[in-house]
C-alpha cells in the first residue's frame, strides 16, 4: 500500500524568508540553527527550502526531509520521516507517527558526526522514496 508524501508548494533553491528567520534568531541558538540548516542545504543539488509553520524546512524537491527551529532554551533538528531513520547513536527523540527530532542545548555536547549522518540519511532516504514514486 502506497502512502501519500507530504509536499510543499513554493519551495525554492534559496528562500529569502529563511535568511530573515536566521537573522532574527541570533546568539548561540541561532548559530546552532544556522549551522545545522547549512548541513541540510549541502546534502545535494536537489535541496530546496521553504519556511513552513515558522520553521526553515529543507526538501528534496518539494518533499520535506528535515527542518530546524529555535526555542527559548534549545534548537530542534527535526526529521519528517524520523520514525524510520536508523539512529545507532540514539540522538532522536519523540513519539510521533512520523516526526522525530534532536534537541540541541547550549553547553551540551552533541555527536556532530552522528547528527550529520542522520541528516544525510534522511535526505538520501527521501530522495530514494521520491525517485521510486
Amino acid at each position: 500500500m502506497k502512502t501519500q508524501m507530504l509536499r510543499f508548494n513554493g519551495v525554492v533553491e534559496r528562500d529569502p524568508a529563511i535568511e530573515a528567520w536566521m537573522n532574527a534568531h541570533g546568539g548561540e541558538l541561532g548559530a546552532m540553527a544556522r549551522r545545522w540548516f547549512a548541513v541540510m542545504r549541502q546534502c545535494g543539488d536537489e535541496v530546496r527550502e521553504t519556511l513552513h509553520d515558522g520553521s526553515p524546512v529543507a526538501c528534496f524537491g518539494d518533499v520535506p526531509f528535515a527542518s530546524v527551529n529555535a526555542f527559548r532554551a534549545h534548537v530542534n533538528v527535526a526529521f519528517f520521516q524520523g520514525a524510520t531513520l536508523r539512529d545507532p547513536a540514539g540522538l532522536l527523540e519523540g513519539e510521533g507517527r512520523f516526526m522525530r527530532h534532536v534537541k540541541l542545548r547550549v553547553g551540551t555536547p552533541v555527536d556532530e558526526a552522528a547528527l550529520t549522518r542522520l541528516i544525510e540519511t534522511a535526505y538520501g532516504e527521501m530522495k530514494a522514496r521520491v525517485e521510486r514514486g
